[in-house]
């Protein structure tokens, strides 16, 4: 049976030609209420994706993924490495949190929250637009000659894509090795930093690479996340969807004429006018129902609504719904499976609070000398010596810091002038020491010790350590 030519069913990636080729996607510029708002969300996450390598809270970085010195600031938190479980706990909470959202409302994250649609959309296209015109001029002038006008058009919005794609690179690389670091590393010249300028050089390509020709290929073949879509999503799941059943009705889709009636006919509420397709920036159909390419970036809801407001019908053809909603009418209401989502999230949440509560601004680790054991000294005296190392996980310096034990009548002895000492902003000390307690304290040849770290009159750290001693025999 053949197919009739209005009836283009999706067969094929809307990117690809018959041949197999690369079919370059010319979206005609949105327009509409959810576009204005999106422009907004997309304006508010450009300010703070630029601006957060240079925001500091109580003097640290507001983020920070620097990997070389393995050093995060998460929302002006540090991590180091010893907090690399708070690093995952935070990971596995956006994780679900990206999951429950999908599952409930699609791949919305993907058109309004996601840096490269942000990107694409809101910044190099609003060029090309500028530059190039909508999508009949683009069109036109990519099947003309190279003649001037195209040459001039060509060479300029390359440039100002290269340009913008160097400022990306460099605020990339801020993320990695800290904002005060690019800053100085600008004003002393980029040629004294060549190990800085390759890595930045090679960013900037990638970056230009991946918004002037790869583009919406990123969100359909290289993101993973499209692909989970089809594993979360589920009939009760709202995404942006075209009403079929009102669109087709009994007989179908048909282009509109005036004064005819559309309904006395059978035909559906759709007149086939194709904006919806030619407004989509991955090229796809949405009247072919839910697809991996679709971000639900909402411009076919627009336009869609546009086109409806001019010949007099409804609006909300392509709307945001689910599967059951357009086709069982019923409204959207928590599945089981969302359910359990937020309480893996609620209990995540909660248990990554209560470690950063209990997480101490000083680490302390106090291990044994290796090939050590003990030495007797004069008066019954039983001395360990270890190897102490302290990490500052604060921006401030900490000073006057005293080792003490707890429930034991010993001494600690610092190797060094000074008993007490400071650990710089952000730095580690690291030392030797020894503890020295009474033979007769002792209960066997191993004894589990605490011992506490204070600065000045205020304990902020508590380690434990084991002391060796002599062997009784009874």
């Amino acid at each position: 049976m053949e197919t009739p030519e209005n009836e283009v069913f999706r067969d094929s990636i809307g990117t690809i030609d018959e041949d197999g080729k690369r079919k370059w996607v010319f979206p005609k510029k949105p327009s509409g209420p959810l576009y204005e708002k999106r422009k907004l969300v997309s304006y508010f996450l450009l300010a703070f994706l630029l601006a957060a390598p240079f925001i500091k809270i109580n003097g640290n970085q507001f983020l920070l993924f620097n990997i070389l010195e393995r050093r995060f600031n998460i929302f002006g938190f540090p991590f180091w490495p010893q907090d690399f479980y708070l690093f995952v706990v935070s990971m596995l909470i956006g994780v679900i949190f990206i999951t429950l959202f999908t599952v409930g409302f699609g791949r919305v994250f993907c058109g309004w929250i996601c840096p490269q649609t942000i990107f694409l959309e809101m910044v190099f296209r609003r060029i090309e637009y500028w530059i190039d015109g909508d999508r009949n001029k683009q069109m036109r002038l990519a099947r003309q000659k190279w003649d001037a006008e195209k040459i001039k058009k060509r060479l300029l919005k390359w440039f100002i894509f290269l340009v913008i794609s160097f400022l990306i690179a460099n605020v990339f690389l801020a993320y990695l090795i800290g904002g005060d670091k690019l800053l100085k590393y600008i004003t002393e010249g980029p040629f004294e930093h060549t190990s800085t300028l390759i890595p930045l050089l090679i960013f900037t390509a990638v970056f230009y690479f991946v918004f002037a020709w790869f583009r919406e290929q990123v969100c359909i073949i290289a993101c993973p996340y499209g692909r989970l879509q089809g594993v979360l999503l589920d009939n009760k799941s709202i995404v942006v969807a075209y009403d079929y059943k009102r669109g087709e009705a009994e007989s179908g889709r048909k282009k509109f004429r005036k004064n005819e009636d559309r309904e006395a006919l059978g035909h559906g509420d759709c007149i086939d006018c194709s904006q919806c397709v030619n407004v989509c920036p991955t090229g796809i159909d949405i009247r072919n129902g839910t697809q991996l390419e679709c971000v639900n970036c909402t411009a076919c809801i627009d336009e869609c609504d546009h086109i409806m407001e001019s010949i007099n019908l409804p609006k909300g053809l392509i709307r945001f719904a689910s599967e059951d909603e357009i086709e069982k009418k019923e409204p959207f209401k928590m599945t089981a499976r969302m359910k359990g989502y937020m309480a893996v999230l609620t209990i995540l949440i909660g248990i990554l609070a209560g470690m950063l509560l209990l997480r101490s601004d000083v680490e302390a680790r106090i291990l044994r000398l290796p090939g050590q054991l003990y030495e007797h000294k004069d008066n019954d005296i039983i001395s360990n010596v270890y190897t102490f190392k302290l990490v500052n996980k604060t921006s401030r310096e900490i000073d006057d810091l005293t080792f003490k034990l707890r429930g034991w009548d010993g001494d600690i002895h610092i190797v060094s002038t000074s008993e007490t000492f400071i650990v710089e902003p952000q730095g580690i000390a690291e030392g030797t020491l020894f503890i020295e307690l009474k033979q007769s304290d002792l209960s066997g040849d191993k004894n589990d010790i605490m011992i506490d770290l204070y600065s000045k009159d205020e304990l902020i750290e508590t380690t434990s350590v084991t002391f060796m001693g002599p062997r009784s025999f009874n």
